[in-house]
């Protein structure tokens, strides 16, 4: 199994990255918040789980070791494949997740394009006992655990907003709606911590146009 690569960013697309390893470029599947977080020409590192199918190989890549542990225990759930685990982390962080699970908060659990009322209330049964609690998760939205360095956030935010968003299927319009109304969280951010925290805006404009 391929845990983790480390290398220059060689591309980045809507739906993953290349990580040059040793003169050999990797393709990888990430989320949004995790590909708003990299920067063509500069250095990364992403945990990484390999799924292997008759047909293919596919490698994806995450912010943190805790976050791919998740992805790899949302499939042991009947019916949750890859692509939707990664959805799942597409829309909540591991806390979330977590919490939604413990909580039995369904809604949440709907808020991931694929799960439905039955879906979310299967994976609550499945795995309420086996997710951990809440309190363990050590992938919030501040810096990554000493020894696992969180992939480099870049700026601007605005431009990789947009750039996850129509990745995702939104329009450019759409995006530029979220992103006016998310302009105040930013500057907030700016003000308290004197960056953006780009995944969590992601997060928050998912939310505003599911709601739309």
């Amino acid at each position: 199994m391929i845990a983790s690569v480390s290398g220059r960013v060689a591309a980045v697309s809507p739906d993953g990255a290349v990580v040059e390893v040793g003169g050999i470029g990797l393709a990888v599947q990430c989320t949004p918040g995790t590909i708003a977080r990299l920067q063509v020409g500069e250095s990364a590192r992403l945990s990484t789980s390999l799924i292997v199918r008759e047909d293919s190989l596919t490698l994806y890549g995450f912010a943190d070791d805790d976050e791919r542990q998740l992805f790899e225990l949302l499939q042991t759930a009947n019916g949750v494949g890859p692509r939707l685990a990664q959805a799942v982390l597409a829309i909540h962080p591991p806390r979330e997740v977590r919490r939604a699970v413990s909580m039995a908060d369904v809604k949440a659990l709907m808020q991931v394009p694929g799960i439905g009322k039955k879906g979310a209330e299967r994976l609550i049964l499945e795995l309420r006992d086996r997710l951990g609690s809440i309190t363990t998760d050590t992938s919030l939205d501040g810096p990554a655990p000493a020894g696992l360095p969180a992939v480099t956030p870049v700026a601007p935010w605005r431009d990789q907003l947009t750039s996850a968003l129509v990745g995702l299927g939104w329009s450019g319009k759409e995006a530029e709606t979220a992103l006016t109304q998310l302009a105040p969280v930013a500057d907030a951010q700016i003000v308290g911590t004197g960056s953006v925290e780009v995944a969590v805006l992601l997060r928050q404009a998912l939310q505003l146009l599911g709601r739309a």
